[in-house]
């Protein structure tokens, strides 16, 4: 190898290195940089942070974590202070406690707004935490600025829930209850079983309630849902200032599958002023 052409080959590689060192591969949920733990009600909640500008809290669903979100976090990170957490007893916010509910993870996030000392947030929400959403907009309204809230439900049945869905819900709470009796000194299995059976009995929201929530928000859903469409209507009619966004060939992973279309509609909703349409302007 000539020696003049060392140089070009050191120069690549510092190059590469300073293109990886300014866009490294972020581990969400699992970064020591961006994360920390919040003391929360008896348990420690685990969040991280991403970007500045206005606050963007991000509420993951049943069973998952902030990791869900990893399709976002880059995209409203450049005009947004992102803040992912682990809800209560999911991902890294341990919680060894037997109850669960919405009503007191929404009360973890707005706790949560308060230690950070944030007065407001937007928020996106996906199924448990749209419904975390719902519940935090509604006990905590000065909390939230909009809402953006997908594949969420007003309470537990087949009405609610596809059936398919209910039914595959009720098995596994079978399954994970017959292995919690099996082995009682599995914590692992324990959580599991109290995190998946509050899907069969939470939430309890009836539609009148939602009319408190004066906030603009957007009601999100697949056209293929795990929640049928009819349900996520009736969520959207009873929100005084919503709008109502049903993706076509979409199932319940809005944030994932549709992640282009999910992005840049709820970043216009957050820029733009909520517009209430009614009389003439119904045929425009």
């Amino acid at each position: 190898m000539p020696v003049k052409s060392l140089p070009l080959i050191a120069l690549a590689m510092l190059l590469s290195l300073t293109i990886f060192a300014q866009n490294p591969v972020v581990k969400y949920g699992d970064n020591g940089l961006a994360g920390n733990y919040a003391p929360i009600k008896g348990f420690n909640m685990y969040y991280e942070i991403y970007g500045s500008g206005e606050p963007l809290l991000f509420i993951h669903g049943n069973g998952g974590s902030m990791k869900s979100f990893e399709n976002q976090v880059a995209y409203f990170s450049k005009k947004h202070k992102v803040i992912l957490a682990d809800s209560r007893a999911q991902g890294k916010s341990t919680d060894t406690k037997d109850s669960l509910s919405y009503e007191m993870m929404a009360d973890d996030f707005n706790a949560l707004l308060d230690y950070l000392k944030l007065k407001q947030a937007y928020v996106v929400g996906w199924s448990d935490g749209g419904i975390n959403g719902l519940l935090l907009a509604m006990r905590h309204p000065d909390k939230v600025k909009k809402l953006a809230a997908t594949g969420a439900n007003l309470w537990p049945d087949t009405t609610a829930l596809h059936p398919f869905v209910y039914n595959d819900i009720l098995q596994t709470d079978k399954q994970l209850l017959d292995s919690m009796k099996k082995s009682r000194k599995a914590p692992g299995v324990r959580n599991a079983y109290k995190v998946n059976h509050m899907l069969l009995v939470h939430p309890h929201i009836k539609p009148e309630q939602l009319h408190k929530i004066t906030v603009p928000v957007l009601i999100i859903g697949g056209d293929h849902e795990a929640i049928p469409v009819q349900h996520t209507a009736l969520i959207a009619e009873a929100i005084p200032n919503s709008y109502l966004w049903i993706i076509p060939a979409s199932g319940h992973s809005t944030p994932v599958y549709q992640k282009d279309w999910f992005n840049a509609l709820i970043d216009g909703f957050f820029t733009e002023p909520y517009v209430k349409i009614e009389g003439k302007a119904r045929y425009y």
